[in-house]
């Protein structure tokens, strides 16, 4: 049997199956939307054992029901900031799979409406003091429709259309922290460059030590030699994953005539998220 097989939807198909994580840690709201599927928190942090459960609220915000398999994936980060799966643990990295569980293995949404999924702690007399992670993965369960036989407009096709539906995935991340933390960070080698001699940019280089991943936002403010000071750039949620020791990453500052890139000072501040912020680090670039 001949399969017309419309190229566009079924390259998305693929594209949805790549075994890859869609992270998207630049958001400033702790709600993540991927798809129609609405997640929050957009991550699980276990500070001990002292908690042992925690949920997930999923919204489906789209027009039909959507339909997700979850699973634990294992990944690491890249010094540029990307993820590769992996199936052992680099140096320093450990694995959260062994000690978590989690419930329903598979949710089906309605339009409109919501899901809980619990994860439990367990095993909690085999963990060691550091820090565990991996990322539950949520992949929507495609949804292929047979199309009618169009004999009307080619009564000698035989063949059958089939029409695929995209799919979409995002993993999130779940860490458990056991013992006292350890972690440092310094900010070096940034340099301030014009894309295409227009877009202002200021590449950034993280160094990471200690026990424990980093996890905060990032605010670049300019001075300007008269004392003005303007904030120019912000990141939210930026990650440095243990056990990576390096990140770069370069930053988009605000185009603006009121900020004169040609002369003052950028000071990059690197600060944990949540309450009772602390700051990681931060350096200054003199232009």
């Amino acid at each position: 049997m001949k399969l017309k097989l419309k190229t566009y939807y079924f390259k998305r198909l693929l594209k949805g199956f790549l075994p890859m994580i869609a992270f998207f840690s630049l958001f400033a709201t702790p709600l993540f939307a991927q798809g129609d599927l609405l997640i929050f928190p957009k991550r699980i942090v276990f500070e001990g054992t002292q908690e042992r459960v925690q949920t997930l609220h999923l919204t489906n915000a789209g027009k039909e029901t959507a339909t997700y398999k979850i699973s634990y994936i294992q990944a690491r980060m890249t010094d540029e900031g990307k993820f590769e799966n992996i199936t052992e643990p680099d140096p320093g990295q450990n694995f959260a799979e062994p000690f978590l569980r989690f419930f329903p293995k598979t949710v089906s949404i309605a339009p409109g409406k919501s899901q809980l999924v619990k994860i439990q702690l367990i095993k909690i007399s085999e963990l060691e003091p550091g820090e565990y992670r991996s990322h539950l993965y949520f992949r929507a369960v495609p949804k292929i429709q047979a199309l009618k036989k169009r004999k009307e407009k080619n009564p000698e096709d035989t063949g059958v259309s089939i029409k695929i539906t995209p799919v979409f995935g995002y993993g999130m991340a779940n860490i458990i922290r056991i013992g006292e933390p350890d972690i440092k960070v310094q900010i070096s080698n940034l340099t301030f460059e014009k894309f295409n001699d227009s877009i202002p940019l200021l590449n950034v280089k993280f160094t990471r030590s200690g026990n424990r991943s980093a996890y905060g936002d990032i605010s670049i403010e300019h001075s300007s030699l008269n004392g003005k000071k303007t904030i120019v750039g912000t990141v939210k949620g930026f990650a440095i994953y243990a056990a990576n020791n390096l990140r770069k990453t370069r930053i988009k500052l605000k185009d603006t005539e009121a900020v004169n890139y040609e002369e003052g000072e950028l000071h990059v501040i690197y600060t944990s998220s949540g309450n009772g912020k602390t700051t990681y680090a931060d350096a200054k670039l003199n232009l």
